[in-house]
């Protein structure tokens, strides 16, 4: 069991607040400060939290740390916050939070290696390498795509209950944007799993898993078979309209990443959250009647491995629909 949900059981706190109490030195197991959230520890372990202690580390509070240790930082992304800056140089970005994260609770220079990146306005969980080996280790992982992504996503509409997106991408179809390649053009291998989780009002959502790793590949994948993420202004047939469904962002959040350490092997997997604003709109759509973390973690054994029963495999050539779809609810179901 992780630290900081130990310690959130134990004594009542949230996971946040027991996080940053674990990180603040305020958390003793066996008598011995310990400030690694992420660190296993048996379900027995004896454990003292100690509110008044003062605080071992003064870290600023803007960055949402999943896992910590002393090669790799995985941490929660904010929608409409930039991984890394882009040819303007911005200075608020992910990478910036982390470096000044690191820079106060360790008071040396800072690394942090970028592994991969997630778009601007999706949320969710991401890695950073602590040291050039761990950086060069993961590096080579995602790019046999030996690793574990799932996102969640509100669709429009209602797609097949479980299905495989198999088109190959170009990085220009006009506009700007990338879009699936057509019959006889040169493309990159994309292939996107997913399974549909809970029918909407006018949307589903769905659990995604990448079997590869193209920029944008979820959003031109659901946009090509008619199903464009929620909020999704520029994957849309009209580019620039918000679509039937208002959502104040494209309505995508990378949940869970896992990996095999890059010193020990071990598997190491982190989740994130629901954000607010994706739990609102999910609210609002009459998702998540039992709230939107049961709903969430519904989505936890993802979609379907290939030829497992059910899993349907949608031609490389266009996205047609090739399964029965599951009829659209009545509204007020």
């Amino acid at each position: 069991m992780r630290l900081d949900l130990a310690v959130a059981r134990r004594f009542g706190l949230s996971r946040r607040a027991a996080r940053e109490a674990v990180r603040a030195g305020r958390v003793d197991r066996d008598g011995v400060p310990a400030d690694e959230p992420g660190a296993e520890i048996p379900e027995d372990a004896r454990l003292s939290f100690n509110p008044s202690r003062p605080a071992k580390h003064r870290v600023r509070s803007r960055l949402y740390v999943l896992h910590e240790d002393e090669d790799v930082i995985i941490v929660d992304k904010p929608a409409g916050l930039l991984s890394v800056p882009t040819a303007e140089q911005e200075r608020d970005t992910l990478l910036a939070r982390v470096l000044d994260y690191l820079q106060h609770r360790y008071k040396r220079r800072p690394y942090a290696g970028v592994v991969h990146r997630l778009d601007k306005d999706t949320s969710g969980a991401i890695v950073f390498a602590r040291h050039r080996e761990a950086l060069h280790a993961l590096q080579a992982l995602f790019r046999v795509h030996d690793i574990e992504r799932e996102y969640l996503a509100i669709v429009e509409g209602n797609p097949a209950d479980v299905g495989t997106l198999d088109a190959d991408l170009v990085r220009d179809a006009g506009l700007g944007k990338r879009g699936v390649a057509r019959r006889g053009e040169a493309g990159r291998r994309a292939v996107t799993r997913y399974r549909a989780v809970d029918r909407l009002s006018g949307a589903s959502l769905v659990a995604v898993t990448l079997e590869t790793g193209r920029t944008h590949q979820i959003r031109v994948h659901f946009s090509a078979e008619g199903h464009p993420v929620v909020g999704d202004r520029v994957y849309r047939r009209r580019p620039g309209q918000a679509g039937p469904i208002e959502a104040p962002r494209q309505m995508l959040h990378a949940r869970r990443l896992g990996f095999r350490h890059p010193s020990t092997g071990a598997l190491v997997r982190a989740e994130a959250p629901l954000p607010d604003d994706f739990a609102k709109v999910l609210r609002e759509l009459g998702g998540g009647k039992r709230g939107p973390v049961r709903t969430a973690e519904a989505a936890a054994g993802g979609p379907r491995t290939p030829g497992s029963p059910g899993t349907r495999e949608v031609p490389r050539e266009g996205l047609r629909r090739s399964a029965k779809k599951r009829a659209p609810p009545k509204r007020g179901s």
